[in-house]
């Protein structure tokens, strides 16, 4: 039986997919730059922004009493990343079909296939928003 308090592994694999990707925003946020739409202003503050946010969601899904919010803002924010993660495959394609190369193609694949797996994170955000654990 699941509890508030229980971190099982969907949990926890969402907690450490947050926080070794919010460190990566900020150790190298130049990988991450090329994907910010370009609609949003000053891409290396939304990088920073984001990989704190990514941090502060991953911490907080591991303790019990800050789970349930951070939980939804952890939704909230792989909502929020979704457009990024748009951009990286729409560029991704342009480069694949101007290359033509099997890498680049591979690429364009790995990052379609990327882009259904948001939902089962979305899930497991809002199973803990709910304070029914993951």
């Amino acid at each position: 039986m699941r509890t508030e308090s229980s971190l099982d592994l969907p949990l926890l694999g969402l907690a450490a997919l947050f926080l070794g990707s919010g460190t990566l925003h900020l150790v190298r946020p130049q990988v991450f730059e090329a994907i910010v739409p370009p609609q949003l202003p000053e891409p290396r503050t939304v990088v920073e922004v984001s990989g704190v946010a990514e941090i502060v969601c991953g911490l907080g899904l591991l303790h019990p009493r800050t789970r349930r919010l951070a939980g939804l803002a952890s939704a909230a924010l792989l909502v929020g990343v979704f457009p990024a993660n748009v951009q990286m495959s729409v560029d991704a394609g342009r480069r694949a079909n101007r290359k033509r190369t099997a890498a680049s193609a591979g690429f364009f694949a790995g990052t379609l296939a990327r882009l259904p797996m948001q939902w089962p994170m979305i899930k497991v955000a809002l199973r803990a928003g709910k304070g029914t654990g993951a």
